[in-house]
Formats: structure tokens, sequence, C-alpha cells
């Protein structure tokens, strides 16, 4: 499966935007999808993950209650809506796929990746 993500731009800290990730093929609906994120001069970071048929979500501890994931498999499409953005929120975000039902916090596990979608958040 090919991602694309998309959505990413400049905003002020409280702001909102909410990114996509498109995903080519008709098997979308097979694997759970996850949000990760890296900053300038860091390791790449998990955000969010949602499970590929039950919608079983969870997040990493510095986005819960801002962040949700979504997915709406007739459009082969998973979410992040990013709600009280803060400057610490700022990286290239990326989307993966993953072949278990569940997901996961690893980003070693996840097999496909789209190419990232930056997020600036101003102060």
């Amino acid at each position: 499966v090919q991602l694309q993500a998309s959505g990413g731009g400049l905003v002020q800290a409280g702001g909102s935007l909410r990114l996509s990730c498109a995903a080519s093929g008709r098997t979308f609906s097979r694997y759970a999808m996850g949000w990760f994120r890296q900053a300038p001069g860091k390791e790449r970071e998990f955000v969010a993950a949602i499970s590929r048929s039950h919608g079983n979500t969870y997040y990493a501890d510095s986005v819960k209650g801002r962040f949700t994931i979504s997915r709406d498999n007739a459009k082969n499409t998973a979410y992040l809506q990013m709600n009280s953005l803060k400057p610490e929120d700022t990286a290239v975000y990326y989307c993966a796929a993953d072949i278990s039902d569940t997901g996961t916090e690893v980003a070693g596990q996840y097999y496909y990746w789209g190419q990232g979608t930056e997020v600036t958040v101003s102060s």
C-alpha cells in the first residue's frame, strides 16, 4: 500500500490542523494505522494509532486529550485532528500502516510509510 500524508502547515499556538493520510489500493482496512512525528534533531516518536477493525485508539501522553486519530475505510484515509497545538508539536508528521490488528507505538513494526507532512506551530 502507498501512503500520502497531507494537511500540514503553519499555525499559531492554540490553533488546529487536520492531517490526512490517503492510501492506495483496496486493502486499507487490513492495516492498523499510526502517526509518528520527528522534530529537528530528535528521534521519530509515536503520536497515535488506530486499529484496523474496531477503531480502538491510543495516544502518546504528550498529545492525549488534544489529538484525535480516526479512519474512514470507505475513503481509504486516516486522519489526525490536532487541537490546542503547542510549539513543541512542531515536527514532520508521518503516517504508517501496520499489518497487525491493533497497531503499535513501535515504529519498526510498521511496514509502509508516507512521505511526511510538516507542521510548524508558532508561539
